[in-house]
């Protein structure tokens, strides 16, 4: 059984957002943080044609480019990790479970031979075992709503016979 519990195969491509954004190795460092912004994601595929280079994080923006080392109008080539660490699209999702954990990134582009197509992330992963927990405690959470728990449940329901305080406890 895989880590997210079920025993049938699910693809990697299942949980990917697609298309991954990317830029080619000159980029300069200030056009892809830009780029970043403008599509909202944290990293880059860097590629030259459709062959993945590398992989340019916020992180890498943030850490290398502006501790000093380089400057807004470098290449983005110079900060990238390379080579990336993928994981292919028809792989089973535990798969990426076991990639994430074993090579310590967080961000890995999703490919279909040499060819990226896509982009996984521990948060759409993480996004998943939400949506799965939601779902398993949807049904409780109803029951609950419908019938709330309270000292009802273990003296009976309140009446005002006189006005005043519920009944007492009954005897077992």
């Amino acid at each position: 059984m895989d880590p997210v519990g079920r025993s049938r195969m699910m693809n990697v491509s299942a949980y990917m957002s697609a298309p991954a954004v990317s830029v080619n190795a000159t980029t300069t460092i200030g056009e892809a943080a830009r780029c970043m912004d403008l599509h909202g994601v944290g990293c880059l595929v860097v590629t030259e044609g459709t062959v993945l280079r590398g992989i340019v994080t916020d992180r890498d923006i943030a850490v290398r480019a502006m501790a000093g080392e380089f400057d807004r109008d470098d290449p983005v080539g110079a900060v990238m990790t390379a080579p990336a660490v993928t994981v292919d699209a028809v792989q089973d999702i535990s798969a990426a479970y076991r990639t994430f954990r074993n090579s310590g990134v967080r961000r890995l582009p999703v490919v279909d031979g040499h060819r990226v197509v896509g982009m996984l992330t521990v948060d759409d992963l993480l996004m998943d075992v939400f949506r799965r927990v939601a779902d398993l405690l949807g049904p409780v959470a109803w029951s609950v709503l419908e019938e709330p728990p309270g000292p009802q449940d273990e003296i009976g329901p309140r009446t005002r016979d006189d006005g005043g305080s519920p009944p007492a406890s009954r005897a077992s």
